[in-house]
């Protein structure tokens, strides 16, 4: 098994994207369904920032969304413990968000979410390290 890549149709993207999605460390699913300022997640979890996941990047520390920035539609946050907020994201770090991610978003009602997507190999999963697993709705690969 490895890493795959899939088109899904208009309609399938646009009920995925309507809503954007805050994923706490205790694996709870936040949704809004319109534009959101940052701070009103944070001040009500004051040991904890927020950052997209189109940010982290391997062995960097994660960039926090500033109190004042909009949480845009479609787009994945997670809601991390400040004690994350100096650390470079290791890849086990990485691994354990994604699992985090997928075990969250099946969570969704069934019309939110997408039909499984046909899938093409891209990387075979001994390329993946400690990162394998049979499905997530995002993959991250390193080299």
């Amino acid at each position: 098994m490895g890493n795959c890549a899939s088109q899904q149709t208009t309609e399938q993207r646009k009920s995925i994207s309507s809503t954007a999605k805050v994923i706490h460390m205790d694996g709870k699913l936040q949704e809004f369904k319109q534009p959101i300022k940052a701070h009103h997640i944070i001040s009500q979890n004051p040991k904890c920032f927020l950052c997209s996941s189109e940010s982290m990047l391997l062995d960097s520390v994660v960039p926090q969304m500033k109190e004042d920035e909009e949480l845009q539609l479609g787009q994945i946050y997670f809601l991390m413990p400040l004690k994350f907020s100096q650390s470079p994201l290791s890849l086990p770090d990485l691994c354990a968000l994604a699992i985090k991610a997928s075990a969250a978003l099946p969570s969704l009602p069934h019309q939110s979410r997408p039909s499984r997507p046909e899938c093409k190999t891209l990387l075979p999963s001994d390329d993946l390290g400690p990162c394998k697993s049979r499905h997530h709705p995002f993959s991250f690969v390193t080299r």
